[in-house]
């Protein structure tokens, strides 16, 4: 009995101080929500009971807005002075909402995504991004905006979305 008193008070005292360990360096232990659409990336959707689902397709439906409130979008790529480059977006009837992303769509707000020679880079959630590792050669960056739930946005199914071309040394 005692031996297993001791394991126990062993184990207490070690978890414990696993918690105060980690919480001291900053470590959190946070999980993650299953609604996520990136959360379970890379897992078997058929072994899941998703079968042949293509989550691609949603982002594909675009979201109609009339034109007469549509946002307006705008890009600028200028040189960084130590590398790379810096993107600037600037929207108008558009608010950038991180905490909202993979949620329902909500009118006037959501995020943008990025796109180097037609590969999605990232998706953005301000007006400001580094673009580093550019390729050599001309670059073309395109800004689409889209819906809290990822569907682009569009006016008369023409995308909201600028570009701008630029040359890589």
């Amino acid at each position: 009995m005692r031996t297993f008193m001791l394991f126990v008070i062993g184990l207490t005292f070690g978890a414990a101080g696993g918690f105060v360990v980690a919480a001291a360096n900053g470590i959190t232990f946070d999980g993650h929500d299953h609604a996520q659409i990136g959360a379970h990336a890379g897992m078997d959707h058929a072994a899941m009971g998703h079968g042949d689902m293509d989550h691609s397709a949603v982002h594909d439906q675009a979201f109609e807005v009339a034109a007469d409130i549509a946002p307006e979008l705008e890009v600028m790529v200028m040189k960084d002075p130590m590398a790379g480059y810096n993107l600037n977006v600037m929207v108008k009837d558009f608010i950038f909402s991180p905490t909202s992303a993979s949620l329902a769509h909500v009118p006037g707000e959501g995020h943008a995504h990025v796109y180097v020679n037609g590969v999605k880079l990232s998706r953005l959630y301000g007006e400001w991004m580094h673009l580093d590792a550019l390729p050599k050669g001309t670059v073309e960056i395109e800004v689409s905006l889209n819906t809290n739930d990822h569907r682009p946005l569009a006016v008369n199914g023409v995308p909201i979305e600028a570009k701008t071309t630029i040359t890589v040394e």
